[in-house]
């Protein structure tokens, strides 16, 4: 018996000319398996908190600036990377921070770009306010973590027009600083792979540098800004032997994009999306702001 692909060229298209769609997929899996079967420290509640608050925020910011609709995708990705990340004990720090994370978008902006990656913001601003608020780095075990690092690299694929080339430019320079860092010092090599294994470094490096939005527009600029952020994190770490050096190290770099986007000019991004159903190889698309 034939098997029947038609039924799914359209949604294989659609995650193919609008990547949020996959990164919703593989996010929201992630958090039904997390906090179904693995220990994520984060309650049903408290996640459903998140979402709903985003998706209010975005509701509202939809209105009150003026968007022609409302789309809710970008808002549901950085929703669902707080509910991984985001640990605290207070209802109320979670909706100020679902707000804080939505609000950046609309508010902390150059010219038709965001300055910061929303959720990056929201983590590191609840992390300046108060020390109620921290980030979880996500053990998760071998199985899960070979898990999603296997979707991801797929998001890769299905993303490969989004500026997944500082994806990996970023993995190899900071790679590089942490092996080359182990053998400068004579540590084994398993001290680097352990440092990598978790989930916060996966999100980071698949949903949170790699934003199109708020990376620089040309090539030579996201593999600076990758080469940047790295080393922003490493010294983070090694030198001034604080945790979260790579959202601190992407939230200050973050303010250099647009000078970089002014040095080294390219092709501002765009998201695209299928307007309707597709009919042979009819494809119609639609640029969206946010």
């Amino acid at each position: 018996m034939a098997l029947n692909l038609g039924s799914v060229e359209f949604p294989l298209r659609f995650m193919r000319y609008d990547p949020r769609m996959y990164q919703i997929t593989v996010l929201s899996a992630l958090l039904v398996y997390g906090i179904g079967w693995l220990d994520f420290e984060i309650s049903a509640v408290n996640a459903s908190v998140i979402l709903i608050s985003v998706l209010l925020t975005q509701y509202i910011c939809t209105y009150v600036f003026r968007l022609p609709k409302y789309d809710p995708r970008s808002s549901l990705i950085s929703g669902l990377s707080l509910c991984l990340l985001l640990r605290t004990n207070s209802l109320l720090l979670v909706i100020v921070t679902a707000f804080i994370t939505i609000m950046s978008k609309f508010t902390l902006r150059w010219g038709e770009k965001h300055i910061c990656n929303p959720t990056n913001f929201g983590l590191v601003a609840m992390m300046l306010i108060t020390d109620l608020a921290w980030v979880s780095p996500g053990q998760w075990g071998s199985t899960a973590f070979l898990g999603f690092l296997i979707a991801c690299l797929g998001g890769l694929v299905v993303n490969r027009a989004s500026r997944s080339d500082v994806t990996y430019a970023f993995l190899v320079f900071y790679i590089t600083f942490l092996f080359g860092r182990a053998l400068w010092l004579g540590d084994s090599l398993s001290i680097p792979l352990h440092q990598i294994q978790n989930g916060a470094f996966l999100i980071f490096t698949f949903f949170m540098i790699s934003d199109p939005k708020t990376t620089p527009d040309s090539r030579a600029g996201r593999i600076l800004f990758a080469f940047l952020v790295a080393a922003g994190a490493f010294v983070v770490h090694f030198v001034l032997y604080r945790t979260n050096g790579l959202l601190w190290s992407l939230a200050f770099f973050s303010l250099f994009t647009p000078l970089i986007d002014l040095l080294l000019q390219g092709h501002r991004y765009e998201w695209r999306t299928i307007s309707k159903p597709i009919l042979k190889e009819q494809v119609i698309i639609q640029p969206q702001r946010h």
